[in-house]
């Protein structure tokens, strides 16, 4: 790969037109407009103690209105406490101001060795099959640690807007909605998502079609 060159790269970064600096120890950038906020990125507290990580295999998914949920003995669920209602309502907020800060991509896939699921292949666009999904969703305030992160799979033979992680992020869109007019409470919201997201399936469905929420 070319070097990029650095005078010309910062004169588009002053432009706009790109949105994101270099970030070291191979985690991700933060878009520029996350400046206006004071956030750690890194900061996390559990819904529940654990160790991690565990023994490989050792994490078992649990079933509920025929959907697969994590472990909680594995994935409990985890936030970031620097992501407040405020912060979150915020027009300029975008996830990305704490995606990959906690955690390299390389250490989200050995989640997939926790849960005996071998890492798939072709994972991207129409033929993804999983996701390494943030059980409690980064719009819901939730933290980018491994206690939060777990591969969410299937199920084979449907479209990809039938996929679990697809039907999952409707809800995850529905509950942020929810706190951001001030319906739900936000640790609420957080709590239910990660003890079982499948309970506002149907709610989030009706309120979001095609996962856009009116």
């Amino acid at each position: 790969m070319q070097p990029y060159n650095r005078p010309a790269f910062w004169l588009l970064l002053s432009a706009g037109m790109i949105s994101a600096v270099v970030a070291p120890s191979g985690r991700a950038a933060s878009p520029v407009n996350c400046q206006e906020f004071d956030l750690n990125g890194t900061a996390s507290t559990p819904l529940q103690s654990v160790i991690l990580p565990p023994p490989a295999r050792s994490c078992a998914p649990r079933m509920s209105n025929g959907f697969p949920l994590p472990d909680p003995s594995c994935t409990p669920g985890a936030v970031n406490p620097m992501l407040t209602v405020d912060v979150l309502r915020n027009p300029d907020f975008r996830t990305g101001c704490v995606r990959g800060h906690a955690t390299t991509e390389d250490e989200k896939a050995a989640t997939y060795n926790w849960y005996g699921i071998p890492h798939p292949a072709h994972n991207s666009g129409a033929t993804q099959t999983c996701e390494l999904d943030h059980l409690i969703s980064l719009e819901l305030g939730g933290a980018d640690t491994l206690d939060n992160i777990w591969p969410q799979c299937g199920p084979g033979g449907v479209t990809l807007s039938k996929r679990y992680f697809k039907m999952k992020d409707t809800v995850e869109n529905y509950l942020a909605k929810q706190v951001k007019d001030g319906n739900m409470n936000l640790g609420d919201a957080q709590q239910g998502i990660a003890t079982d997201w499948t309970q506002y399936l149907t709610d989030a469905q009706r309120a979001c079609p095609g996962g856009r929420c009116q």
